[in-house]
């Protein structure tokens, strides 16, 4: 086998990403979802730290999106008919995509929602006001 340079190593893994955001539509919306959180980040002034944390999460919802997607390759690579153990591998590759989401919906509301919050009752007070 042909050892391939860091440069090759480099090109092979964005041909991954990109495939994964070519041909799966939940890792779409994932990008859609994590756009719009960096556009209220930018927004609602989210510090570094909270700015950190919003990016792991969401690098943590594309990277199990990107596995599930391998595991589903490999799969459907191994066998196009029906096994239960094959379902088995999916099903749990794609309940980690599950958690990683959910878990990323908690930490944008625990970041983002008493800010959002905040400006929201900010408004509120200033139509009153007026």
């Amino acid at each position: 086998m042909q050892k391939i340079n860091r440069v090759q190593s480099f090109q092979y893994a964005f041909t991954g990403m990109w495939y994964t955001l070519k041909t799966q539509r939940n890792a779409q919306i994932h990008v859609g979802i994590g756009t719009i959180i960096i556009i209220l980040g930018l927004f609602l002034q989210i510090n570094l730290t909270e700015w950190a944390i919003i990016i792991l999460t969401s690098g943590f919802v594309i990277a199990t999106e990107m596995l599930n997607t391998a595991i589903e390759g490999a799969m459907d690579f191994a066998s196009t008919d029906y096994h239960p153990q094959i379902k088995i591998v999916k099903d749990v590759a794609a309940g980690a995509v599950l958690v990683s989401a959910i878990t990323a919906v908690a930490v944008g509301l625990m970041i983002l929602g008493p800010k959002l919050i905040a400006w929201l009752l900010h408004l509120i007070l200033l139509r009153s006001l007026s």
